[in-house]
C-alpha cells in the first residue's frame, strides 16, 4: 500500500499535544507533509514556547506516522509565537508582541515573585521574554532580579536601553531613583511614569513582556488596563478567604475592560515541613478553586509556602534559574506553558497586515 498525504493526515489527528489537549491536525499545527515512498517529512508547529515539549512530540508524531505504515520518518517541531489581539482601540507597542498583566487583589500574595518566576519560566522554554516593574511606589524587581544598581542607558537621549538579567529584559523606575526615596506622587503621575516606563524603552523583539502591576483595584490600575495593550491578565492569590475577596475585584476590573483572564495562580496553598515532611495548609484550601469554578476561569497553578522560593528571589536568583530542575520550578514551567497556550487559542492580531490609507490631494 502507497502511503498518501491524507494517510498521514489521519494518522496525525490521533496525536494530542498534552498542553492544549487538542490534536495537531485540528489545531492547525500540522504543515508541509511530504511523502515519496515510504519516507514521510512533516512539520509542526507549536503556537507557545514550548522546549521542553519538543522532542516529547516530536517522538510521537513520528511512532503515529511509523504506525501508518512509513519508513523513514522526519519530523520537524518548532515553536512560532506571534500577537495577539488586545483591547479596542489600544496599539501594540513597538517590539512587543503580548502583554501579560500579572496582578493582585491586594499585597503580600507574592504577586512579584510569582511574576518574574514566570518571565523567567516563559523564558526558559525558549520565548524572548521582558518583565515590567509597574510598581511604581514600591518597585521589587530591580532587587529579585539581582540588579539593583543598575542603570539603563540610552543610545538616542529618547530611549531606554533595558536592563538584561537571567536572559529577560527589564525594566523600573526602581532603576532612575534612590531606593531609599518615597514616590510621593498622585495617580496621574504615577500612570504617566508607568506609559513612559512601557513606550519609551527600547524592547528587543519580545515574544512575551510581563507586567508586575501594584496590587490593588483602584483608578491606577484601572488607567493602566485600558491605556497599555494587554493579552492577557493572571491573577495571584492566596487561598485565604481575605486575599480571595480581592482577587475577585482584581478579576472584574480585567473582565470590565474586555482583557483576558487567563487564570489564577493560587501562592502559598501549602506548607511542608523542612523537618517532618507533614503538609499543612496555614491559609485554608480550596480556595483557588472555588473562585475558578465561579468565575468559569483556570487554575493555571499551585504553589507551596517554601522558605526556599522567599530566599531565593531576596537573594537575585529567583528559582526558576536557582534551581531550574527542581520541583517549584517545574511547576513555574507548567504554569507558564499553560499561560503561551492559553495565549496562542486567542485570536491573533492582524493590524500589520492591513495596509495604511493615505490620502493625497493630485
Amino acid at each position: 500500500m502507497s502511503l498518501t498525504e491524507q494517510a498521514i493526515q489521519d494518522a496525525l489527528k490521533a496525536v494530542v499535544d498534552p498542553n492544549t489537549g487538542k490534536d495537531l491536525v485540528s489545531s492547525r499545527g500540522v504543515k508541509n507533509i511530504k511523502v515519496a515512498g515510504g519516507d514521510v517529512s512533516v512539520d509542526v508547529e507549536l503556537g507557545y514556547p514550548a522546549k521542553s515539549q519538543i522532542e516529547p512530540i516530536r517522538k510521537m508524531v513520528i511512532d503515529a506516522v511509523k504506525a501508518a505504515g512509513a519508513g523513514n520518518v522526519s519530523a520537524n517541531v518548532y515553536q512560532k509565537i506571534v500577537s495577539h489581539a488586545v483591547q479596542k482601540g489600544v496599539k501594540l507597542v513597538p517590539g512587543v508582541k503580548n502583554i501579560i498583566a500579572v496582578a493582585s487583589g491586594k499585597g503580600g500574595v507574592g504577586k512579584s515573585t510569582t511574576a518574574v518566576n514566570l518571565a523567567l519560566a516563559l523564558a526558559a522554554e525558549g520565548a524572548s521574554v521582558g518583565i515590567l516593574d509597574a510598581d511604581i511606589y514600591g518597585p521589587s524587581q530591580p532587587q529579585m532580579l539581582g540588579i539593583p544598581d543598575s542603570q539603563p542607558e540610552t543610545a538616542d537621549g529618547k530611549k531606554l536601553q533595558p536592563i538584561e538579567a537571567h536572559g529577560i529584559q527589564a525594566m523600573s523606575i526602581g532603576f532612575l531613583i534612590d531606593p531609599e526615596t518615597p514616590m510621593v506622587w498622585r495617580g496621574p503621575m504615577v500612570t504617566q511614569a508607568l506609559t513612559q516606563l512601557l513606550g519609551d524603552t527600547n524592547w528587543n523583539e519580545l515574544d512575551y513582556l510581563v507586567v508586575d502591576l501594584p496590587p490593588g483595584t483602584g483608578d491606577i490600575q484601572l488607567t493602566l488596563a485600558q491605556q497599555v495593550p494587554v493579552t492577557g491578565s493572571v491573577i495571584v492569590t492566596t487561598p485565604q478567604d481575605i486575599a480571595l475577596l480581592d482577587a475577585r475585584k482584581g478579576l472584574k476590573m480585567f473582565e470590565k475592560v474586555g482583557i483576558p483572564i487567563l487564570g489564577i495562580v493560587e501562592n502559598m496553598s501549602i506548607h511542608i515541613c523542612s523537618k517532618c515532611g507533614h503538609e499543612e495548609h496555614i491559609f485554608g484550601s480550596g480556595g483557588g478553586e472555588k473562585m475558578c469554578q465561579d468565575y468559569e476561569v483556570e487554575l493555571l497553578g499551585a504553589l507551596p509556602l517554601d522558605r526556599n522560593i522567599r530566599e531565593q528571589v531576596d537573594s537575585g536568583k529567583p528559582t526558576v534559574v536557582a534551581e531550574p530542575d527542581g520541583r517549584v520550578a517545574a511547576i513555574y514551567k507548567g504554569i507558564a506553558r499553560r499561560i503561551g497556550v492559553k495565549i496562542a487559542e486567542q485570536a491573533k492580531d492582524h493590524s500589520a497586515k492591513f495596509p495604511s490609507i493615505v490620502i493625497q490631494n493630485t
